[in-house]
Parts: structure tokens; C-alpha cells; sequence
């Protein structure tokens, strides 16, 4: 489900308007999180790391109404709930886009990401249709071979895009504590720089 957002009376009407203009109206940042209890959890549960990781990006993202905003043919809706469009690599190196549902139970989430993961590694090309390509999505990628501390994606700036794009990279050891960094592209006519460290919070507290 989405609500209709009325610009009319839209207190980020001036923003919405003034970035949509823009040739690129997406910024971006990277920022550590501390991973520490959130890895050892995973592997208690027996469940892969990215897994328990995304399910609670997804969570935080889920708590942000800044990131359930889409930009439809002009106008602005928020959506109820948002699920992810993930690259999921292959053995041959290859990736393929994904739609993993989003579930409160960590356990269905689970189940639900590994049907896919195995569809997509059954599958070639980039799997782009109507379920990966939904809207109501935040496009997320890891890059686990890659400690990294800036990011930029590729985008078709004819393309009307909208969806925040989240990727994690390598984990790395920092005295007691395990981290990695969090990059978070967002467009600008729909989120600031505060509504990105609502989403950094939400998420570190989640994995705390």
C-alpha cells in the first residue's frame, strides 16, 4: 500500500521541486557501523551474515518515512512498507537483481532471501523485470572484498529513479570491535543529511 503525498501542502515542496531538476538529484555518504555483536549473533543462529545484516538494514530503512518515499510520474508517495532489490553474485562471477521481501521474523526473512538467493544463481543475465525493478525498494549491494570509504553507482540519469541504494563493505577488526562501512545514496528532493543518520542510527542500534 502507499498514500499519496499532497505537494500542495508538502513541507518539503521547495526541496522536492528545486533538486528534481537536477541532472544528479542523488547524494550520498559513507559511515562506519560496529558490527561486533550483530556477526557473533548470525553465527549463533546459524544464519549467513548478509542475511542477518540486510534484514536489519531493512528494519531501519522501514523506520525512516523518508526512505519509503517514491517519486511516481511526477508526484510523491509514501509507501507502507519497502523490501530490497539486492545484486546477488553468482560462482561465475556474474551478478543478478533480486526482490527480497521484507518480514518481521527473521527466520521467514530468511527463508524467503534463500529461495531467491538460489533462483538467481540458477539464472543468468541480470534478472532486471516488474518484481526486481518494483519501486518499493531500496536497491542494496555488498562488496565484502572491499574495505571502502567512498562510493558512486552507475545511473541512467534518463531513468526516473528514486530508490534509496545502500551498500555495505568489508568487514575489518578495530581493536575489540568489528566494523564496516555503510554507504547510503539518497535523492535529495526526498531526504536530507538528517533522515541518512536517522537510517545509520536506527541501523546500529539494530545491530547492537
Amino acid at each position: 500500500m502507499k498514500q499519496f503525498i499532497d505537494l500542495s501542502t508538502w513541507p518539503r515542496r521547495e526541496h522536492f521541486a528545486f533538486f528534481s531538476k537536477f541532472d544528479e538529484p542523488f547524494f550520498g555518504l559513507v559511515a562506519d557501523v560496529e558490527c561486533t555483536h550483530a556477526y557473533a549473533e548470525a553465527k549463533r543462529l546459524g544464519v549467513p551474515f548478509f542475511l542477518y545484516y540486510l534484514h536489519k538494514a531493512l528494519q531501519a530503512a522501514n523506520e525512516v518515512e523518508e526512505f519509503r518515499y517514491r517519486i511516481e510520474d511526477g508526484q510523491v508517495y509514501c509507501y507502507d512498507r519497502i523490501h530490497a532489490s539486492a545484486t546477488i553474485g553468482r560462482p561465475d562471477r556474474t551478478f543478478g537483481f533480486s526482490f527480497i521481501e521484507q518480514q518481521d521474523d527473521l527466520a521467514d526473512f530468511v527463508a524467503g532471501a534463500n529461495a531467491e538467493i538460489a533462483a538467481v544463481q540458477q539464472s543468468t543475465g541480470l534478472r532486471l523485470n516488474d518484481t526486481t525493478g518494483r519501486p518499493d525498494v531500496i536497491h542494496f549491494s555488498a562488496i565484502p572484498w572491499v574495505r571502502f570509504t567512498g562510493l558512486t553507482h552507475a545511473r541512467s540519469f534518463q531513468f526516473p529513479d528514486s530508490c534509496p541504494k545502500i551498500s555495505v563493505g568489508q568487514t575489518y577488526q578495530e581493536g575489540a570491535t568489528l566494523r564496516m562501512a555503510v554507504a547510503v545514496n539518497v535523492h535529495h528532493g526526498l531526504a536530507d543529511g538528517y533522515h541518512v543518520g536517522l537510517f545509520l542510527e536506527a541501523f546500529q542500534r539494530l545491530l547492537s
